[in-house]
């Protein structure tokens, strides 16, 4: 995401009106190759351009992993590391619309499953990549729903490949500052009003007490988010998210009052810092807590800072027993120059051994339940038990759990609503949102 990665909602809503005549020119025929080649006849070719937003240390540490693992496959062929900094993920966004409008789309891109993936399968701009599943097993080896998430509208078809899942509703902290603040450490139930609490103590001990990356605009509405999700529950999220509940409902305002609660206690410094900053800021014990999904797990660890020495970690109060899913896709663009490379590509992906290496420098966990993740730091072999046994959901924030429009309506209402506290007002915003 950034988003640390983050497909941004302006982005999504302009790709999802692409002109159809600007996606075409791909083959509409599966691969048929039991090595994920496109088959039928496409020519070989000796490139394979790789796009996304992966410029952190970490997340560039972790991407430069898959292209040495796709590199010893496949020697011959030239790989370009397309990587489009800034903009929390909004940059490369505007600069991939652009591309595939113009008919000369990256062989492969970054992107999130679910509603995300959504936007560009409504644009006709993705090759079926089903056969990549079918040669790896891949099927089997993933939870229904994530599986799901990968096709149009159940069409048994694939269009996008996961190679990582991160959990965005992680509350992050610094032991020296808790210490320092006479804070016990979060466990197991840690409720809303703890965290008040322990704020206000940090507060009163003379530290900052939530770090906030407030320059990219998802970290404030992760933060929204996670309040949520820690508010109304597994249950009413998926309500929420779905349709089946509206966003006048009570428990909404009621996250709305807390989340103002603990953007009170947010670093007055949050406007000029992204999200890595935030988190590299919580590492060296500059503020006690920061809620951001697991790829400050990868910054922390790329900045040299020891889990259990100098942070923690816990679930976002509230959410115990739910991973919120931000996950990371690749998808071959229709009209791929080096369709058959970038198959391979998805192939690659789709490797356990290339999934551990990635996973273990981006801080998330494999998408392919069969992965051994003993050799995991602690944290992340945690997270891999929560996404194997815990309630699922989709995150707002990032894209996957509702279409582009809300979205940007879910932004606009936090943003509006960080500014003048309205409850009501900001209630009516998500229901209109809605639509």
């Amino acid at each position: 995401m950034k988003h640390r990665n983050t497909l941004t909602a302006v982005a999504a809503v302009t790709v999802a009106s692409l002109a159809l005549a600007g996606c075409g020119g791909g083959s509409d025929n599966p691969s048929s190759s039991t090595g994920g080649s496109s088959g039928g006849g496409a020519a070989a070719t000796k490139d394979l351009e790789i796009f996304s937003w992966w410029t952190s240390g970490s997340e560039d540490a972790a991407l430069k992993s898959l292209i040495s693992a796709y590199s010893k496959k496949y020697p011959d062929v030239k790989v370009t590391n397309g990587a489009v900094a800034g903009g929390g993920g909004g940059n490369a966004q505007q600069i991939l619309q652009t591309r595939i409008q113009g008919g000369n789309p990256p062989d492969t891109f970054q992107t999130h499953p679910n509603e995300s993936l959504k936007v560009y399968l409504d644009a006709d701009a993705l090759e079926d990549i089903t056969s990549v599943y079918d040669a790896t097993g891949l099927k089997d080896k993933m939870p229904a729903d994530m599986l799901k998430a990968h096709e149009n509208n159940g069409d048994g078809k694939y269009y996008g490949l996961s190679v990582g899942a991160h959990r965005g509703n992680v509350l992050w902290y610094s032991k020296p500052m808790l210490e320092k603040a006479q804070v016990t450490e979060p466990a197991d139930g840690y409720t809303p009003e703890t965290f008040l609490a322990d704020l206000q103590k940090v507060k009163d001990s003379g530290g900052v007490p939530l770090c906030l990356g407030a320059k990219d605009t998802f970290a404030v509405a992760q933060l929204f988010e996670n309040t949520l999700l820690g508010t109304v529950g597994k249950d009413k999220w998926n309500q929420l998210t779905t349709g089946g509940l509206q966003w006048s409902d009570p428990d909404v305002a009621k996250a709305a009052d807390t989340f103002t609660k603990i953007m009170a206690f947010a670093d007055p410094d949050a406007s000029a810092m992204t999200w890595d900053q935030a988190i590299k800021k919580l590492g060296e014990g500059q503020c006690a807590f920061n809620s951001m999904g697991d790829w400050a797990y990868g910054e922390l660890v790329k900045a040299g800072k020891a889990e259990g020495t100098d942070f923690g970690y816990a679930a976002h109060p509230g959410t115990d027993g739910t991973f919120v899913l931000v996950v990371d896709t690749f998808a071959v663009a229709k009209g791929a120059k080096n369709l058959e490379n970038a198959k391979n590509w998805m192939a690659v992906l789709a490797d356990p051994a290339a999934q551990l290496e990635f996973n273990k420098l981006k801080g998330s966990t494999p998408i392919r339940n069969d992965v051994d993740v003993s050799s995991l730091p602690k944290y992340q072999q945690t997270a891999a038990e929560s996404y194997r046994s815990d309630g699922l959901v989709w995150s707002i924030a990032h894209g996957q759990a509702t279409p582009p429009a809300f979205q940007q309506g879910f932004f606009d209402a936090v943003t509006q609503f960080v500014s003048n506290k309205d409850t009501a007002a900001f209630s009516q915003a998500l229901v209109s949102a809605a639509g």
